[in-house]
């Protein structure tokens, strides 16, 4: 039965989390906390698809990544927080999923050839690496939810999730339910050079780096690449500064800087002072709940305990279910 209430995501913990991951999908995860019944899981099976030949920094990216998340402003007292590899009957309905997946749909993944395309260095020939919109199927239909928080560029993963869950209900009836994609507002967040900010890349404003790092990393930032002098009258619509200007500065900052580039009037420097200002008055309460968070050694593995309890509930029920109408 489809909870009506209910939502689920997760993210890799292959590193440390940026503006990016903030504006594009943690900032919408804490206003879903407030109005839904909201599932988020570590997800470390996916980190491997990629990252399989290292594994020495996974334990240590999870704790990151999670004392991220509530600096961010994830409540584990309105959510549940947990690690995908130890609710364990999530590899069993993969594994069911996997037999009645066509490896063509599969292929057609668009992510797929895509960062085989843009990801060098990384071998991603691996099956796991081309069937993990199958374990992403199992990690969303696992809780049987209405809805899931994704981008734009997540979407052709979610239909392959509902194509899933209407091959499955065909052969053994109905089953899962066929979630909704919950758009993410969108937030563009350059990369410092220019490219989309990624971890795969190292182009990063990361939550965890220092005002000082920041500010080195936003001197050396990339922005209108036709403006050579402050007397050239830049373009705000091919700058990487300016998008976030639009999510951090008020309306009036940002109508200053945009008469001001045209202008030739604000040079980048000072563009880039302001967008300082407003990043630090941001990112402060995101540190400052990250310090009390590591002054308490160990919260992490006990957020994700009694999370991992709650989700464990979830899937056993599920995959009861599951098995009954596959007759095993």
């Amino acid at each position: 039965m489809q909870n009506d209430k209910l939502t689920v995501s997760g993210m890799r913990p292959t590193g440390p989390l940026h503006l990016g991951h903030y504006f594009g999908v943690l900032k919408n995860w804490i206003a879903l906390q407030q109005e839904t019944e909201a599932y988020f899981f570590v997800a470390d099976w996916h980190a491997l698809t990629s990252d399989f030949a290292d594994t020495t920094l996974i334990r240590h990216n999870i704790r990151e990544m999670v004392t991220d998340w509530v600096a961010a402003g994830l409540d584990p007292e309105r959510c549940v927080v947990f690690r995908q590899s130890l609710v364990r009957e999530t590899a069993e309905l993969s594994l069911l999923f996997s037999m009645i997946t066509p490896v063509a749909w599969l292929e057609r993944n668009p992510t797929y050839k895509e960062q085989q395309q843009q990801i060098s260095g990384k071998d991603l020939g691996n099956a796991g690496f081309l069937c993990y919109p199958v374990l992403m199927a199992a990690d969303i239909l696992m809780y049987r939810p209405y809805g899931v928080p994704v981008g734009e560029d997540q979407l052709p993963h979610l239909e392959l999730t509902r194509e899933i869950a209407r091959r499955f209900n065909s052969f053994y009836g109905a089953t899962f339910p066929e979630p909704q994609a919950l758009l993410t507002p969108a937030a563009k967040c350059p990369g410092l050079d220019g490219r989309k900010m990624s971890k795969s890349y190292y182009n990063g404003i990361f939550l965890s780096d220092s005002f000082e790092d920041i500010g080195k990393k936003v001197r050396g930032m990339f922005t209108d690449k036709a403006r050579l002098r402050k007397s050239d009258p830049g373009n705000p619509g091919v700058c990487n500064l300016f998008p976030y200007h639009l999510l951090l500065s008020t309306d009036e900052e940002q109508a200053e800087v945009r008469a001001g580039c045209v202008s030739a009037n604000l040079g980048c420097v000072d563009c880039k002072k302001l967008f300082l200002k407003n990043l630090k008055v941001f990112l402060t309460p995101l540190h400052e709940r990250r310090i009390l968070f590591t002054e308490k050694p160990g919260m992490a593995e006990e957020i994700l305990a009694i999370g991992n309890e709650q989700a464990r509930a979830a899937a056993r029920a599920t995959m009861a279910d599951v098995r009954e109408k596959m007759g095993l």
